[in-house]
């Protein structure tokens, strides 16, 4: 945040982002609001509903500041930092607004996750906890409302609940994780504003020690995640949010892209401070020439033309464990991507040949049974790194997504999935993707978040089925099974059985066929009206093929050609004794829809 007067617009205060998640009740906004001493605009519940039922309803945001640690101080050299402010994103623990979790966990540097030490770990707290894994590397947890705790057992309590967290925390990337007891608002939400909050310097004091440079780089195009949205008569309308990446500076010009506008941005300011520049990782609020702020109450802002409308995606794909329904094509999802949540229909795909790895992608997504308050399914679910992807690979298309089928114990293959979305969605490149089953039993214990991912490529073509989709070469096995009806020549046979009397055999001429008796041939066509082809086989039938072909018509009599025509569905017999195999591929998004065989 940059003083007044500092001239070169650089903050002097670093600005570090903390996600305040955890289950509803737990008392995320008391504790905010105990840690806080500014509040800014989004702050503390203004949502109506919201303070009636005591329940946090949109991310809220607020602050305070501390003077900068010796660690950062060093860490910062000649920044000329002199302050520390953390900003609290207080998100909504309330089943149905999980969307609303996922679109403020992007924007945090560290996770407070705070559990109520009565009721201890619940599914919305999993469920965080799985958020808290794909989008931030570090956590405390906070065991909230001890003051509920009987006096005499209370150390006793807090102990036992403190080495139940760490247990569930042991396989995840935060083992090890500092716990703290606190007291946010003793006595709960409605008790007077006299009793002081426990624990609340002994926290603040750990947050101070928990706190690094986060990676700051104000290059590179602005993508700014909007939170509030308001006016000011004779000055403009104000957003406000926190900068993802880039930065921005008054006299810029903005793009507003759900909107298709661009505004000039006027002053900026940082908790009421005014401010010139302001960089990725700063919340700031930037007042931009007049819009109407009703088309804007969530969103983003960026630089103009950074930012691709998307209306189908193909995206790396892994299965949160604790996910117990199928994952199955042409299956429906939630789908948050950017700060959006859009219905999508999914299509899974893997590599056709899969390649020979001596150091596979350690993915270890095997199907776990371990309940909610358990460990194993909390493995390691961080994307650093963004899985390879080629038009020019060959893909198999998969009913639904492989479990423990990849090289080595228990790990799933690389996949990818296909997303159409219901809706067009505005979005970064490579940003983070959760599918997740919003509509689910909210009061079930349940995990309902269902897969995560990259964006990898992104079809802005309305049109995308026609221009994108027959680039992405997934193909589907397909096999065909008949019979040999009678042999016309030593090189040629009658088969049956393979097609249907309405199928279009000039599809199918020239593919390869193989015989039971272990002769390749060729379809050379049809045969007559009834879906029977006329096979060539170029090496010639096997002396023993034709015996035993000649010895099946003997067996037939006067009336097996009659016969046959009515029981061509009775399964083989002796008198069959020779059937013809046809394997080959189709490429799902061939517009031609060409049969392929290797």
């Amino acid at each position: 945040m940059a003083e007044p007067g500092t001239g070169d617009g650089l903050p002097r205060t670093l600005n570090f982002n903390i996600g305040v998640l955890g289950h509803v009740d737990s008392g995320k906004t008391s504790l905010a609001r105990a840690l806080s001493s500014t509040a800014s605009t989004a702050a503390f519940d203004k949502n109506p509903q919201s303070r009636e039922r005591g329940i946090t309803l949109d991310l809220g945001f607020s602050a305070f500041t501390v003077p900068l640690p010796e660690h950062l101080r060093e860490a910062c050299g000649d920044r000329g930092y002199d302050s520390l402010q953390f900003t609290l994103v207080d998100c909504p623990g309330h089943a149905s607004l999980i969307r609303t979790i996922i679109g403020g966990a992007q924007i945090i540097d560290l996770m407070l996750l705070v559990v109520d030490v009565v009721k201890g770990m619940q599914t919305q707290t999993a469920e965080c906890l799985l958020i808290g894994q794909l989008t931030c590397s570090r956590m405390l947890v906070i065991l909230n409302k001890t003051d509920l705790l009987p006096r005499e057992k209370r150390q006793s309590a807090i102990e036992k609940i403190t080495k139940k967290m760490h247990k569930t925390l042991e396989n995840t990337r935060f083992k090890g994780c500092p716990v703290i007891a606190v007291a946010a608002k003793p006595g709960g939400p409605d008790a007077p504003d006299t009793e002081e909050p426990q624990g609340i310097p002994e926290l603040i004091e750990l947050l101070k020690a928990q706190a690094f440079l986060p990676r700051r780089d104000p290059s590179g195009s602005l993508l700014m995640a909007v939170d509030h949205c308001f006016s000011i008569r004779g000055q403009g309308t104000v957003i406000t949010g926190t900068i993802l990446q880039g930065a921005v500076s008054v006299n810029d010009t903005l793009e507003i892209p759900a909107l298709k506008v661009t505004r000039k941005v006027k002053s900026i300011q940082m908790f009421r401070k005014p401010v010139s520049r302001a960089v990725q990782g700063d919340r700031v609020g930037v007042c931009v020439t007049q819009f109407d702020p009703k088309l804007l109450e969530r969103g983003v802002v960026c630089t103009p033309g950074s930012l691709r409308t998307i209306h189908a995606a193909v995206i790396s794909v892994r299965k949160i464990d604790y996910y117990r329904g199928p994952l199955s094509s042409r299956a429906k999802f939630h789908v948050t991507m950017g700060h959006e949540t859009v219905m999508a229909r999914i299509s899974f795909f893997c590599l056709a040949t899969p390649p020979n790895s001596t150091n596979p992608p350690d993915n270890k997504s095997s199907q776990s049974e371990t309940p909610l308050n358990g460990s194993p399914a909390f493995a390691d679910l961080s994307l650093d790194s963004v899985p390879p992807f080629s038009f020019d690979w060959e893909f198999r298309h998969q009913e639904e997504y492989l479990i423990g089928q990849g090289e080595g114990e228990g790990r799933d293959p690389e996949q990818w999935a296909l997303l159409e979305f219901e809706r067009p969605v505005t979005c970064p490149p490579l940003c983070l993707v959760i599918g997740s089953r919003l509509d689910s039993d909210i009061h079930s214990n349940a995990c309902r978040l269902a897969f995560h991912g990259r964006l990898l490529e992104g079809f802005e073509e309305k049109n995308y089925t026609e221009i994108c989709l027959p680039r992405l070469k997934i193909s589907k096995d397909k096999h065909r099974e008949g019979t040999v009806e009678r042999v016309t020549d030593d090189y040629t046979v009658i088969g049956r059985n393979l097609f249907k009397k309405e199928t279009n055999l000039q599809l199918f001429t020239g593919l390869k066929v193989t015989l039971s008796s272990g002769e390749m041939g060729v379809i050379e066509g049809g045969f007559g009206q009834s879906g029977k082809i006329k096979i060539r086989v170029p090496e010639g039938l096997k002396e023993e093929t034709k015996q035993l072909l000649s010895s099946s018509a003997k067996k037939k009599g006067k009336g097996g050609a009659k016969s046959e025509v009515t029981k061509e569905e009775e399964p083989k017999t002796d008198s069959q004794p020779i059937s013809i195999h046809l394997n080959f591929k189709r490429y799902i998004y061939d517009p031609h829809k060409k049969m392929v065989q290797s």
